[in-house]
Formats: C-alpha cells, sequence, structure tokens
C-alpha cells in the first residue's frame, strides 16, 4: 500500500469516533449506533478504489451516510419500539470509571457531555425522525442547513424549520437544571435515604410531582406503569430496598455524564438509575433493567 493509500485509510478510520457520537446521540443506542457505523464503513468499502478518490472530504461523505441510515432506523424503530414490552428509554453510558476491561475501544466511546445527559436523550425520543437528524446535525454538530438537507432529503429552509421545532420541544421539557455538585449531593443523599428505608427522607427529596420510569424490555422486572408522585415513587423505592435487602447492593456512578446510581447483585451491575434534579429535587428517576442495553456496564 502506497503512503497515500495509508494517509487515506487513516483519514476515514480517524471519523469512526465522530461517527459513533452521531449516531448514538440521533439512535439512543449504542448498540445501534455501532451497527449503524459498521454499515456505514461497509458502503465506503463497497465503493472501488477511483469512486472513493473522487470523494473530496471523506469525512463528510461518511457523516452523509451516517445520517441516512441513523434516519432510516429512526423511521423503522418507531414500529419497532410500539412492540417493545413496557417503556423504551436510552441506552446509558457508564462513566470512565466503569470502563475496565470490557470497555469499547476509545474509538467507540462517546463523549460525555450536555447533549447525551438521560433528560435531554428522552425529549430527543419525543421528536420525528427528521426533527432529531436536523437539530442533532445544526445545534450539536454545527453542520450547516445546506448539508443537512443532503441527508434528510428536505430543503435548506425545510431542515431549518425542523430544528426550529425541535429547539422548541427541548425549551418546553427543560426545567432549570442542578448544577453537577448539587445533583450529586442530592443523588447521594436519595441513596442514604434509600438504604436506610427512610421514606420520610425520600419524600423530602423528590419534587411533589416527581415521575419513575423503568424499562425491562420484558426482560427483567420492573414497574408495571409510570410512577407519578413523590409518595408512590418513594413508596415503590422502599418495597425494592425490602424485597431486595442483601441482595443488591447501591453504588453512586456516573450515567450519561451525570450523577447517576447503579445497583449490583453478585457483582454484576443489573440496574442503572439516571437522575433529573432540579433545584434540590429530584423530578425524574430513570430505571434501565433491560440486559441488552446494560452490556456497555458489564466487565469481561
Amino acid at each position: 500500500m502506497s503512503n497515500g493509500d495509508g494517509q487515506s485509510l487513516s483519514a476515514v478510520m480517524s471519523e469512526r469516533r465522530h461517527l459513533i457520537n452521531l449516531a448514538y446521540r440521533l439512535l439512543g443506542s449504542l448498540a445501534e449506533a455501532e451497527d449503524a457505523v459498521q454499515e456505514t464503513y461497509l458502503r465506503w468499502y463497497a465503493l472501488t478504489r477511483k469512486q472513493q478518490q473522487a470523494v473530496e472530504s471523506p469525512g463528510a461523505w461518511l457523516t452523509t451516510v451516517a445520517g441516512r441510515i441513523c434516519l432510516d432506523q429512526l423511521r423503522s424503530a418507531r414500529a419497532r419500539r410500539e412492540s417493545y414490552v413496557g417503556d423504551w428509554l436510552p441506552e446509558p453510558l457508564p462513566g470512565p470509571a466503569l470502563r475496565g476491561p470490557g470497555a469499547a475501544d476509545p474509538a467507540d466511546q462517546v463523549t460525555l457531555d450536555e447533549s447525551v445527559g438521560m433528560a435531554f436523550m428522552v425529549v430527543l425520543e419525543a421528536m420525528t425522525p427528521a426533527e432529531r437528524v436536523a437539530f442533532i446535525l445544526h445545534d450539536v454538530f454545527r453542520y450547516p442547513f445546506n448539508e443537512i438537507a443532503e441527508i434528510v432529503g428536505r430543503t435548506p429552509g425545510a431542515c431549518r424549520q425542523l430544528a426550529s421545532s425541535a429547539r422548541r420541544r427541548i425549551g418546553a421539557a427543560e426545567g432549570p437544571a442542578a448544577p453537577p455538585a448539587g445533583q450529586s449531593g442530592v443523588v447521594r443523599e436519595f441513596k442514604e435515604a434509600w438504604e436506610a428505608k427512610d421514606i420520610g427522607a425520600l419524600i423530602g427529596l423528590l419534587d411533589a410531582d416527581a415521575v419513575a420510569i423503568g424499562d425491562g424490555g420484558g426482560r427483567a422486572v420492573t414497574f408495571p406503569h409510570t410512577l407519578e408522585g413523590a409518595e408512590e415513587v418513594a413508596h415503590a423505592w422502599i418495597e425494592i430496598a425490602n424485597r431486595m435487602d442483601g441482595v443488591l447492593t447501591f453504588h453512586e456512578s456516573e450515567v450519561n455524564g451525570q450523577a447517576g446510581l447503579v445497583a449490583r447483585q453478585a457483582g454484576e451491575i443489573v440496574t442503572v438509575y439516571a437522575f433529573e434534579v432540579a433545584g434540590e429535587k429530584i423530578k425524574r428517576i430513570w430505571a434501565i433493567r433491560n440486559p441488552e442495553k446494560l452490556r456497555a456496564w458489564q466487565a469481561d
């Protein structure tokens, strides 16, 4: 292989982490993101050498193809999720401390920032596929609307409207978030109250209109319905503590770049808890128990 070919291959492969970051934000699933990126590279290597050399910017080509693949997956995912058992939540991402021997290659790791916070990812799920693609590409990755139009198959003006609509959804859902240190403190207090089975303390840490959602995917037991209100959520957590006393241990952990908790059973992580904290109160708790969504949390 010539030096030129080697440099070209290196340039193409160096786009992998960018593509993984993009695809996770578009799909909400690391497994699906990896599949989308794999398909993107398969299409690149299906080109003849002459076709590859004719591509002015391989990075832009890869992003366009990955965006289209993700858009198609989002459209088909809507039908698949209608048959999903229970509530569907985005796949949670572990922080650096849990990226042990079984962690993904650095090129496959998602950069943890506010655009992968669980609350943000959940709002993305409420968007249409085209809204989500236009918003993520423009507002998160700063792509111009004329390039987004090639991916979405609409005019730049229409893509601008899609991103604007998505932005309104985000604005309507967002409240005043607690600073990272404040959120960590509230989550720690919640863990301590949970372990102490102190229902009064739990209720005091929860917003009056707090909501808890579980995702077991039919593979793990979780809440049969969305829990609403501080008292209902607190009683559910006391029930978990009573039923699993001595079976589960709870640990603080970074989840999608923010303070969260994990539950271990026989040393294995069986539940990941993500939180939305506003002020000094917990507004939402997401409990992900589907083992397929916890693969990134398990060491080999």
